[in-house]
């Protein structure tokens, strides 16, 4: 599957857009709009938390920290430990695990609040009012979508697929 952005300057626009693509037979849940809190997106398939915020990149980031963290804590607790506790292999896992939940959670709060920085390139279009939307395609249909949006909506701006899209939507 492929990621599709387009720009698109009017809810209407994208409604149209949306009836367009669903004769096509893309599901409406492969849709995802993002726009300014100005702009009713009412009748669009709104996207996610996890596609609006940081939230992935910042978990998978904060678990990784974290486990480093509590590995490293069990380490030093299990090679110089004090003279009446004793550390065993069990203890080494719950430590890491913990940290790396621990973390994970820090860092999934901090995620949900901070833009998507894959979207960063469309902040200012955004920002004006335009309509950001993303349509999750296989990759064999990328050029087809495209073509039709540019054909139903002369105004739409098509920014690029990318690469893959995450596994989490």
């Amino acid at each position: 599957m492929r990621r599709v952005y387009f720009l698109l300057p009017t809810p209407q626009r994208a409604r149209a857009v949306v009836g367009e693509l669903l004769m096509h037979r893309v599901e409406w849940r492969h849709m995802h709009v993002i726009a300014n809190d100005n702009v009713s997106i009412d009748g669009l398939p709104q996207a996610s938390l996890a596609q609006r915020s940081d939230l992935l990149a910042s978990l998978a980031r904060g678990t990784a920290a974290g486990c480093a963290a509590g590995l490293l804590m069990a380490l030093v607790a299990l090679f110089c430990p004090s003279e009446d506790v004793r550390i065993a292999g069990g203890t080494v896992v719950i430590l890491t695990l913990s940290g790396a939940g621990f973390c994970a959670g820090v860092a999934a709060m901090i995620g949900v609040e901070m833009p998507n920085t894959r979207l960063k390139r469309f902040e200012e279009a955004i920002l004006r009012g335009e309509l950001l939307m993303m349509i999750d395609v296989p990759k064999e249909r990328v050029e087809e979508i495209e073509q039709m949006i540019e054909l139903h909506c002369a105004q739409a701006h098509s920014e690029g697929t990318g690469k893959t899209i995450p596994l989490f939507r």
